[in-house]
Parts: C-alpha cells; sequence; structure tokens
C-alpha cells in the first residue's frame, strides 16, 4: 500500500504540473500528493518519518522519481525499502533526492556538482537535456511554497 501511495504521488505531481501555477501555496509534500503521479514517493516518505520535514519552511529542491521511476527498480526493491528494519538505507535514499536551496532550471550549468541533504553529492549535466546523475529531468520548476520540484524518470542511488 504505501508503493501504491508514494507512486500516485510521484504520479500526480508529474500530471499536475500545469497546476501549480496558482501560486504556490502548497509545500511539497502537499504538492506532490496533489499531483498523483508519487505515490510511491509520498509512501516512502512517510515511512521514512520525512513529511513533518518536507513539510518544513526549507527552501528545498527535491528531484521526485514519478511512480514509474520507482517501477524501473528491480521487483521487490521498494517493499524491502519500505520494511521498518531498511528505514535507515530509505532515509538514505530520499534524502539523496534533495538539496537544500531552492534551486530553478536556469540555475543549473552543465557538471554542476550539488550537495544532498543526505551528505554525498549529486551531478547536474544540462547537454541535452538536464541530467541528475542518471536520471533525466522530465518537469523542470514545479513551485511550492517551501521550495521547488523537479520531476526525475529514474531513482538516483546514494553512493554506498
Amino acid at each position: 500500500m504505501i508503493r501504491r501511495t508514494f507512486l500516485a504521488l510521484t504520479a500526480s505531481t508529474f500530471l499536475a504540473a500545469p497546476a501549480f501555477a496558482d501560486g504556490h501555496s502548497k509545500d511539497i509534500v502537499d504538492t506532490a500528493v496533489s499531483a498523483g503521479s508519487f505515490t510511491t514517493l509520498v509512501a516512502a516518505v512517510q515511512a521514512a518519518g520525512l513529511v513533518d520535514t518536507l513539510k518544513g519552511a526549507g527552501p528545498f529542491t527535491v528531484f521526485a522519481p514519478t511512480d514509474e521511476a520507482f517501477a524501473k527498480l528491480p521487483a521487490g526493491t521498494v517493499d524491502d525499502l519500505l520494511k521498518p528494519e531498511n528505514k535507515a538505507k530509505l532515509t538514505a535514499i530520499l534524502t539523496y533526492h534533495v538539496v537544500p536551496g531552492k534551486v530553478m532550471s536556469g540555475d543549473l550549468s552543465n557538471g554542476m556538482k550539488a550537495a544532498t541533504v543526505q551528505g554525498a553529492e549529486v551531478t547536474i549535466m544540462t547537454e541535452g537535456g538536464v541530467k541528475v546523475n542518471e536520471a533525466s529531468v522530465v518537469t523542470p520548476d514545479i513551485a511550492a511554497s517551501n521550495g521547488v520540484i523537479h520531476v526525475i524518470d529514474s531513482v538516483i542511488m546514494p553512493p554506498m
């Protein structure tokens, strides 16, 4: 159920991007929930205990994998990560998708490194489309009251 919720949240954010131009009154979590395409992401954020953090003042830049991005992971991966005994690993993966501050697509440069909340860096490439590590940004600059969401097509994994 958590996986489905997270996936729905991811998908809804992706599909609802045009609806976000209404004043940015929703925080990152509520924006993702309303989008409907991020149910797996939302479920994972809940399982990791990160809802209050991502509803906080921020600002945050979130590289949000869609439900389809989570579906690309090997079978059973998401269900395994959602188990209570894997909370630390899930938290590390999710916080690797978050950069402190509000970074809009216009602020990006090719080869740019960004420190994540998890502690490791992601590499941004801008030639031939924007990529975060190996994930492509499919919808940039979805504004939220406490930051910005960039929708990505793959889950990025921190160095272990």
